[in-house]
């Protein structure tokens, strides 16, 4: 019988996965860090759990592992801390984490078209936030203290962010420049709007209210420089950013990708990698 090979660090799995048919990697005790955390801020648990892996080394992992078999294999990856981070308002670190993603398909597509033809890879979101980018924000306190809402810069005056150049992998090293994107939510909590990265841990936007299962803006951000408290336009009873029903982009690349077309049923998502796996096929 196979044993599972157990990793608890980022190190663990890279070289559990030279040899190994079975791999578990646990790395925290709840949801990892994003990579704005754990590449440059060091925030959330990043001191407690400082060898947590990036997506794209677990990617590449999972590939090693995976590939070993005779039969093919199926790799379900998500990055879901884009989700999480964009419910919390927290538009940076959604943003780091996309990169992130996009870094990991790059490395499937790259290890797709390398070692073999008959791999079909789908990219697909399973659902929309309301967010959009609108311009930019001026933030220089010592030229204007005006609140926040009067920073933002949109059509001709927003004018391009100034954020270092992006290395190797696509990262800015630093979010907390003067002229930053402007990233909002249609879909708001009563908050703080501070208009600033939080640089020491994720976004909280809320607290628990005075009601059961109700919630009012956080005080925490109250006294930021700029901060604006923004009327939501939820319930009390939800607490961050709401999903919302647009159509989510699918791409696809690979044998059976020629299926992705135009507009489709997400049901047909199912289908496609289904005969992509010859199954039901006689």
């Amino acid at each position: 019988m196979l044993r599972w090979v157990v990793a608890l660090t980022g190190p663990e799995m890279t070289k559990a996965a030279e040899s190994s048919s079975k791999l578990l990697g646990l790395f925290t005790l709840g949801n990892m860090d994003g990579a704005l955390d754990r590449k440059f801020l060091q925030g959330g648990t990043v001191r407690k759990y400082p060898e947590q892996p990036d997506l794209t080394e677990q990617v590449s992992a999972a590939l090693q592992v995976l590939s070993r078999n005779p039969n093919g294999f199926v790799l379900m990856v998500e990055s879901g801390m884009i989700d999480k981070y964009t419910h919390l308002l927290d538009m940076e670190r959604a943003v780091y984490d996309t990169i992130m993603l996009d870094n990991a398909v790059r490395l499937a597509r790259d290890w797709a078209h390398a070692r073999r033809d008959d791999t079909l890879i789908m990219v697909v979101a399973d659902h929309n936030h309301p967010v959009g980018l609108i311009g930019t924000i001026e933030d220089d306190m010592t030229k204007d203290p005006a609140p926040m809402r009067e920073r933002v810069r949109v059509y001709e005056q927003a004018g391009f962010p100034n954020y270092p150049p992006a290395d190797a992998e696509g990262y800015p090293a630093r979010v907390d420049v003067s002229r930053r994107l402007a990233l909002f939510s249609a879909s708001l909590p009563d908050h703080y709007e501070t208009g600033r990265p939080k640089l020491d841990a994720p976004n909280d936007p809320t607290a628990p209210g005075q009601g059961a299962d109700t919630y009012v803006a956080n005080e925490k951000y109250k006294g930021v420089p700029g901060a604006v408290l923004r009327f939501g336009n939820l319930p009390a009873m939800i607490n961050a950013d709401v999903h919302s029903g647009e159509d989510v982009i699918l791409t696809a690349s690979g044998p059976g990708s020629e299926l992705v077309a135009g507009q489709i049923d997400n049901t047909e998502v199912f289908r496609i990698m289904a005969e992509a796996l010859g199954l039901g096929s006689e």
